[in-house]
C-alpha cells in the first residue's frame, strides 16, 4: 500500500473501501497477474489472496475476512467445467446461497460479496469484476455501520 492509498483511507471523506479477494490458483490468480502484466487499470483496493480451488473456501473465511475490517469480499474462480479439481467450483457456488443467507442474518448486505469466473485468459474479466464490487460497496458505505 503506498502512502497515497493510505492517506486517502483515513481521511473522512475520502473512504475507499477495502476488497479481499479469494482467487483460485488456477484460473483466477492468473488472471489477475495477466491483468497485472497487461496494465490493465482496476483499483488498487482488493487484496488478493491465492486458494487452490475455491472449493477449498469456507464460509467462516468469508466471514472472518468481514469481520476483520474489509468491506467486501470477491471469489473468482475457475468457470464451471473448467476446474483443476473437478468440482471444486461446483462446491462453491453450491454454498453462495447459503453464504448470502448467513451474510444477511448477520446483517451484512449481501452485495457485499460477489462470486465470478475468471480464466487465467480473461484478465479484463477479473479487473472488470473487481471494479464492479468496488463501485458496489462504495454506494453501501463502510461495513462498521452495518455490523451488528
Amino acid at each position: 500500500m503506498t502512502q497515497a492509498t493510505t492517506k486517502t483511507t483515513t481521511t473522512g471523506n475520502d473512504w475507499e473501501p477495502k476488497i479481499v479477494a479469494f482467487c483460485c490458483n488456477w484460473c483466477s490468480y492468473a488472471g489477475a497477474d495477466l491483468a497485472g502484466t497487461s496494465r490493465i487499470q482496476y483499483p488498487p483496493n482488493a487484496r488478493i489472496i491465492r486458494v487452490n480451488c475455491t472449493g477449498r473456501i469456507d464460509p467462516d473465511f468469508i466471514l472472518a475476512a468481514l469481520e476483520m475490517g474489509a468491506d467486501g469480499v470477491l471469489v473468482s474462480g475457475c468457470h464451471p467445467g473448467d476446474c483443476h479439481y473437478t468440482s471444486g467450483n461446483l462446491k462453491m457456488q453450491a454454498r453462495w446461497a447459503l453464504l448470502r443467507k448467513a451474510i444477511e442474518q448477520a446483517g451484512i448486505d449481501p452485495r457485499r460479496i460477489r462470486l465470478q469466473w475468471a480464466s487465467a485468459s480473461e484478465a479484463q474479466i477479473f479487473a472488470d469484476g473487481v471494479t464492479l464490487l468496488i463501485d458496489q460497496v462504495k454506494k453501501l458505505g463502510p461495513l462498521r455501520g452495518q455490523w451488528r
